[in-house]
């Protein structure tokens, strides 16, 4: 477990502020962070390009977790059936699936 002890953040930005890395499991890696953002007005804590990040409020309401661009440039993304998060899809197959 990472822990840091942040400042000030400025307006707009985020910092992960705790990552816990589980890989006991073959094949499988289950990560969990969390962070700490200082979102402007009509924004909220989400995730972009695989890091914390505010985005529009609206985006996380309805569900459209696609729309804030959660995955790494060049990964797929697509919205887990029951809309409680999304997978990003490598080219070479291997998929990471985050749920909320």
């Amino acid at each position: 477990l990472l822990s840091f002890f942040p400042g000030q953040l400025a307006a707009g930005t985020c910092e992960i502020v705790t990552l816990d890395r589980d890989s006991s499991q073959p094949r499988r890696t289950i990560a969990r962070q969390t962070a700490r953002c200082a979102c402007k007005k009509g924004q909220i804590a989400g995730t972009t390009r695989a890091r914390p990040a505010c985005v529009d409020a609206r985006i996380i309401k309805t569900k459209q977790w696609c729309e804030m661009l959660p995955c790494l440039e060049g990964e797929g993304c697509d919205l887990l059936i029951n809309k409680s998060g999304w997978t990003c899809t490598q080219p070479g197959g291997r998929i990471k699936t985050t749920t909320v």
